[in-house]
Order: C-alpha cells, then structure tokens, then sequence
C-alpha cells in the first residue's frame, strides 16, 4: 500500500514505548476516568498532542497506538457518563455537519477496502475509523457549550506555548528534544540553509500548520475577555510555529485566517467577495497561458517551497480524473515526478477515496460555513455582537484549515486539532439554529415552502 494511506495510525516504530509516554499515557487515562466532564477535554488534548502519534504497545505482534487507547478510555467515561445522565450526548441534534463527516469516513475506507482487496487493508480502514468517529464524536460530546469550547481554546494555547518553545529550540540546538520519545526525527530537516522545526510532529509544515490555525480561536479568546493571558501567548506562539517550521502552507494559513478576520467590516458583503472570488478565477483561467491552480507554483512565502509540485499534482489529479473517481487510486505515483507526494487534503481524499470520499469532505467544510453564516445571521439580528465575533473566529479558523488542505494533508494528530475545530462549531451553533427552526416566522416559512411544492 502507498505510505500515505498508513500515515495516520499506521507504521508505528518498532522501538518500546518510552517510560515518560507510558507514566503520561497513565496519568491521562486516570485523569479521563474521575474528572469532572468539564475538564477531561484537557487530559484528553494534553497527551494526544504532546506524545508523537506513532507511540504504540506491541501486543502479540500487534502495534496498540496510545492515542486509540486514550481515545477507547474516553468512550468508556463517555459511557458511563450516559448510563447515569436521562440528557442526550451532543448539544443539539445529530446535524449536516455529523452526516457529511460519517459519510465522508465511510466511503473513503470502502473506497479504500475495494481498492486493495486484501486483509491488511481491511485492519487499517478499522483502525482509520475508529480513529476519525471516536475522536470526533468524543470532542462533539466533550464540547457542550462555549465554556467548553473557551476550555479547548485555551488548553490549545498552553499546548502552542509549549511546542513553540521546543521549536524555537531546534532553531537553537538543531535537536528536537521530542526526537527523545521516539516517533519522529532527532535531528530536524534543513532545506535552503534553514532549519525546519517539527517537534512532536511527523512533519514540519504539519507542525506549522497545526499553529497557524489555531491564532483565529487565540484572537477569540482574547476578545471575549476570558482567559487574556493565554490568548496573547497563544498569538504569539502561532506565529513562531508557522515561522520556524520555515514552510510557506502554514504562513498561507495563518495570512487566510487573519485576512478573514480584518474581513469583519464587510460580512454583510461577503456573497459579494464569494462571487468576486470565482469570477476572476474564471477570467485568469481564460487570459493564463496554464491553468488557473497554476498560480499555486508561485506562490512561495520561504526558500525552497514546492508551489510547482503541487501544482503539477493538481493537474495530474485533474487530467487522470478517470483514474480515481469510483474507488481512487494506487497508481498515481505513474502520472509523473514524486506524484506519490500527495501534499494536498483534496487530492488525497480524491486518490484514497474517490469522488464520493472528497464530494463529502468538501460538503462538510460547506456545511460548516453554511452553519456559521446562518447562526451569525441569527444573532445580528438580536444584536448580540458578541456571539457575532465569536461565529466570525470560527469561521476564520475554519478558512485557515481549508487553505492548509491546499498544501498539506492532515497524517497525524493535526486531525484531533481539525475534528475540533469542527466539534466547536456544530456546539457553537446549535443553540442559534435550533431557536431560529423553532420561531414561529421560520416554522411559517416552512409550511409556505412545503404547500408550495405540494
């Protein structure tokens, strides 16, 4: 099987499990099972994004990933959380989002499955399910309301400190001291003369990445006034995280998320700005000499960036569609020059899962804007500006991911940073949306709507 199909939960090291992930592997679980529902959001982010996401027990010749036992540990207090409560799981109903997740996680490991007919394909799609629908929905479970989400947010921060500081490290000494737990290199990469921190990492524009989309939710915190201090930090840490990992996708990212954000005076024109968008890609595609994606290849914040390959890796995508679209592909490393490099979230999707895998992906980033531009609506309406803001950080947040997945594809715990991202924003909007389903004005709508089709 192509690498980058076992990237997240697969090729665990050979080497035994360090003492200091053991005791902190240990402590989480305890922490997990007697804490107060509010806190296990931390013992639950803490270890995940901290232990290298290769870590694993060997038992009988079978690698145990530590973040699938942490995970399994949280679905049992989940459970017995929901043996004593009468309340339901999530805040709000199952929704869009959820669907079009399940639907994007099930066809892209049937795909998958098909693709390759053989055992080992089948055990490494049960591991990536279980990886994707546990830690999703455990973080939709997790994240009630907004002093969750505030909780998550900041828990991230202190995380983005710590990081930052081991980065900036390996700038200083050329070692990266999670290099000591095993599961990632010691020694840091160097291109062009620059050194490209990873830290806990699998790769450097992952480790940059996972900053650069956190800074929308760090403003938030800062503008709501709660937790001010770890907001200033964690602003600070994004943007060293996105510099030292001297990769141009995490400094794209982190200029997508505060461009989003200086959009604010403008979100009654946003339809504008979409349409505006597509427009004058349409007239550049039209008037360029190559393609409209070819402009990727120019883009290059730091020496040494790869714009042409992921360009080239757009069009080859685009020109074998037939290829990949029932069930993807195993052969794209034929269609040209380190195609196997899949370095782009939508491409892989497309190639691991075929076109009702990457059809779903991008339905739920779609669904997610479509809940964050009604649920903003509702609360302008009610002059609520606060939780306006608070919809607008996410959103940015949101926008940053969905231009990291241009240059980069999510392998390893980067994904529990993402699933988060989405978690907050089903939580965040819930109540809005489902206050506006029950207001008389939108149940009349409704019936007009339905008379009318009928």
């Amino acid at each position: 099987m192509p690498p980058e199909n076992l990237r997240f939960g697969g090729g665990a090291s050979e080497t035994p499990l360090h003492p200091i992930v053991l005791l902190a592997m240990l402590v989480s679980i305890t922490l997990i099972l007697f804490l107060p529902r509010k806190y296990v959001i931390i013992p639950l982010l803490v270890p995940t994004l901290l232990l290298p996401a290769r870590d694993a027990i060997l038992v009988a010749g079978a690698h145990i990933f530590v973040f699938r036992i942490i995970l399994l540990f949280g679905w049992i207090r989940l459970a017995s959380i929901r043996l004593r409560s009468q309340t339901g799981l999530f805040t709000g109903r199952l929704n869009s989002v959820d669907a079009a997740f399940s639907l994007w996680a099930v066809f892209h490991a049937l795909a998958f499955m098909l693709l390759y007919l053989q055992p080992e394909a089948v055990v490494n799609q049960f591991g990536f399910l279980w990886d994707v629908f546990a830690c999703y929905f455990l973080m939709r479970f997790l994240m009630q309301g907004e002093q969750d989400i505030n909780k998550a947010i900041t828990c991230f921060a202190v995380l983005a400190v710590i990081v930052a500081i081991c980065m900036v490290n390996e700038q200083l000494t050329r070692q990266n001291v999670f290099g000591l737990l095993g599961g990632v290199r010691s020694v840091p990469e160097i291109r062009e003369g620059r050194i490209r921190s990873q830290a806990v990492f699998q790769h450097p524009i992952l480790a940059g990445t996972f900053g650069a989309t956190l800074l929308p939710l760090f403003f938030w915190l800062w503008k709501s006034g709660k937790s001010k201090f770890a907001a200033i930090l964690g602003v600070m840490s994004s943007i060293v995280m996105a510099v030292t990992s001297a990769c141009s996708t995490p400094v794209m990212s982190l200029a997508a998320g505060v461009l989003a954000i200086c959009l604010w005076p403008f979100r009654k024109q946003m339809r504008v700005f979409r349409w505006g968008i597509v427009i004058a890609l349409i007239a550049l595609h039209l008037v360029m000499k190559a393609p409209v994606w070819f402009l990727i290849s120019h883009i290059e914040l730091v020496g040494g960036s790869s714009g042409y390959h992921r360009a080239m890796l757009v069009n080859q995508f685009i020109r074998n569609f037939g290829d990949w679209w029932l069930l993807g592909t195993n052969a794209n490393q034929n269609w040209g020059d380190h195609m196997w490099d899949t370095s782009n979230q939508y491409v892989e999707e497309g190639e691991t899962g075929g076109v009702l895998a990457l059809t779903f992906f991008i339905a739920m980033i779609s669904r997610c804007f479509g809940r964050i531009g009604t649920a903003r609506k509702s609360v302008e309406e009610e002059a609520d500006r606060r939780k306006e803001w608070f919809m607008w950080f996410l959103g940015a947040a949101l926008l940053a991911h969905a231009v990291a997945f241009l240059g980069i594809s999510y392998f390893d715990q980067t994904r529990v940073a993402w699933f988060a991202v989405l978690a907050m924003i089903s939580a965040a909007t819930a109540p809005m949306l489902e206050a506006k389903a029950a207001s008389p004005e939108y149940q009349a709508d409704m019936a007009l709507t339905k008379s009318r089709l009928a």
